[in-house]
């Protein structure tokens, strides 16, 4: 669940960014991009665990999925994909021609987002680049195609933000990852992770700084904002990357920040 709403939050934040000025973010296309967050992040997940079964038996926390346990097999998971993807193309259908092909171009990333643990340091970045693609995509949606001055900034702050999260979310593991050879963001920033969450964070505000900017948002957005920062340093602050329960506290009050700015964008827009 935590995952979902993370990755839906952008498209929240995209679809009420593009709303007409004193109005409220289209309730239809809200409720159409939640039902495509389900679909594929349930489908992320199957192809995540298709590819990783291997791996998933070696490590704990995930030995009890169902293709690391042997409870279904390959083809069986094969079907299930094609019936999540199929569902969610049916979604894409739904908008216009532009938000089609962007959408569909996100596959890609989708399908080759669980290899980049094998060769990188970096999968975080790569997971941040598919996990944001609704901010682009939310715009287009309502407004026909994507003005860049707005959905860029909107979709690297996304991208900053789930470096922050997806980082402590990778120091759960990162003792059953030098084991197996996983890399990860956690590994690579060790005893620095605070400092790095940190340099993320502020980029991620000057981005949405950048983006209601330029999209003339108002006071209750920038309040907003500045609650989304004082809530990302009270999460790096009292982060203790050694506790595993600890890390998944702070990964999982990340839906708390994705709210707090939608509430701030429609407040804005009102």
């Amino acid at each position: 669940p935590s995952g979902t709403w993370l990755l839906y939050l952008p498209c929240t934040w995209s679809i009420g960014l593009a709303a007409q000025p004193g109005c409220l973010p289209d309730g239809q296309m809200l409720a159409l991009f939640g039902v495509g967050a389900v679909l594929m992040r349930g489908a992320g997940c199957t192809i995540n665990d298709m590819w990783d079964r291997d791996y998933d038996r070696k490590v704990v926390r995930t030995a009890s999925r169902p293709l690391a346990a042997g409870d279904i097999s390959t083809f069986q998971s094969f079907v299930f994909l094609g019936g999540q993807l199929s569902l969610a193309f049916c979604v894409l259908l739904c908008l216009n021609y532009y938000s089609i092909i962007l959408g569909a171009a996100s596959l890609s990333l989708v399908i080759t987002y669980p290899l980049m643990k094998r060769i990188t340091y970096w999968p975080q970045l790569v997971l941040g680049l598919t996990f944001n693609w609704g901010a682009l995509l939310g715009w287009s949606a309502i407004r026909g195609s994507c003005e860049w001055a707005v959905c860029l900034p909107l979709y690297f702050a996304g991208v900053m933000w789930t470096l922050v999260y997806d980082t402590i979310y990778a120091h759960q593991d990162k003792r059953d990852d030098v084991i197996i050879g996983v890399k990860s963001t956690a590994l690579h920033f060790k005893e620095d992770t605070k400092r790095w969450l940190s340099g993320f964070s502020l980029a991620m505000l000057l981005s949405l700084c950048t983006a209601g900017m330029n999209c003339n948002q108002t006071f209750p957005y920038y309040s907003a904002v500045a609650a989304v920062g004082a809530h990302l340093a009270h999460q790096i602050y009292t982060l203790d990357i050694d506790k595993p329960e600890d890390c998944w506290k702070k990964f999982a009050s990340n839906r708390t920040i994705g709210v707090l700015l939608f509430v701030g964008i429609v407040l804005g827009n009102l």
